[in-house]
């Protein structure tokens, strides 16, 4: 699915309902949630492509501007083109190869996603994917727990209106962003289980670069990931971190940020 597909698919609807309240319930979204899309859509845009007449809530009109119109169409001729792309690229490609374990590799669609999250672009220096394992919900914000490849598991605390936006739910895809600096390094897998940080990811340490007055340190997990974090060089000297030790890298829910593919 090419990226920005829900957000097109909201923009269709308010063509078709002129209503954001309407154009919410027929994608699935609250109310909040749609304008607060529309908000982004209009923020990324650098103009109008959703206007709102006077009436308040579930009154007056919604539309489109022309240049979200033109918008639309663009969306499905390319996606319509896409779609034939990958038909075809699908009868050329070998999709019949296996990974190093001789299981499937997942074939074109599985590469496509993977490249996509190659392409990426963030601040944050620990990129995760993983699988929504469970969504709990909140009154005001929701509590997203995201399985690891590998076998370790995290916990993310996001709004609803995130939530929503992002159509998390068991089993989708999604990329967890935690900044170096938002990690705590614990020596002990027992002195972390008194800390109150939801996540708590034990590896072994396999690079420490050294500054001024901070290092960051390298953990390899178990299922194959690597965290960073960016400690004290006084911390590192107090708690013994150097290559191959044991240490657990301990960050709030609060700390991780969620993306998903369109």
């Amino acid at each position: 699915m090419l990226g920005g597909a829900s957000r097109i698919a909201l923009l269709e609807a308010i063509r078709a309902t002129g209503s954001i309240t309407g154009a919410a319930k027929a994608v699935g979204m609250s109310y909040k949630g749609a304008w607060d899309a529309v908000d982004a859509m209009n923020n990324l845009a650098g103009e109008a492509l959703v206007v709102r007449a006077a009436g308040g809530k579930g009154g007056g009109g919604t539309s489109l501007t022309p240049r979200a119109l033109r918008l639309v169409q663009t969306f499905r001729a390319i996606e319509h083109e896409h779609q034939r792309f990958l038909e075809r690229a699908a009868r050329v490609l070998d999709t019949g190869a296996t990974n190093s374990t001789g299981e499937p590799a997942g074939g074109l669609e599985s590469d496509l996603a993977m490249l996509g999250r190659f392409a990426m672009r963030t601040s944050a220096r620990n990129q995760l994917f993983g699988t929504v394992a469970g969504v709990v919900r909140g009154a005001v914000n929701d509590e997203v727990s995201v399985a690891l490849p590998g076998g370790e598991a995290l916990v993310a605390t996001i709004t609803r209106e995130s939530t929503e936006a992002l159509g998390l739910a068991a089993g989708a895809p999604v990329v967890a962003l935690v900044k170096a600096t938002s990690i705590v390094l614990v020596s002990s897998a027992a002195d972390a289980a008194r800390l109150s940080a939801r996540n708590r990811l034990s590896g072994t340490v396999e690079v420490v670069r050294r500054g001024a007055v901070n290092a960051e340190v390298t953990l390899a997990l178990p299922g194959g990931a690597v965290i960073a974090a960016i400690v004290t060089d006084a911390s590192v000297d107090a708690l013994g971190i150097v290559p191959g030790a044991a240490v657990t890298a301990v960050f709030k829910a609060s700390s991780v940020l969620l993306g998903a593919a369109g």
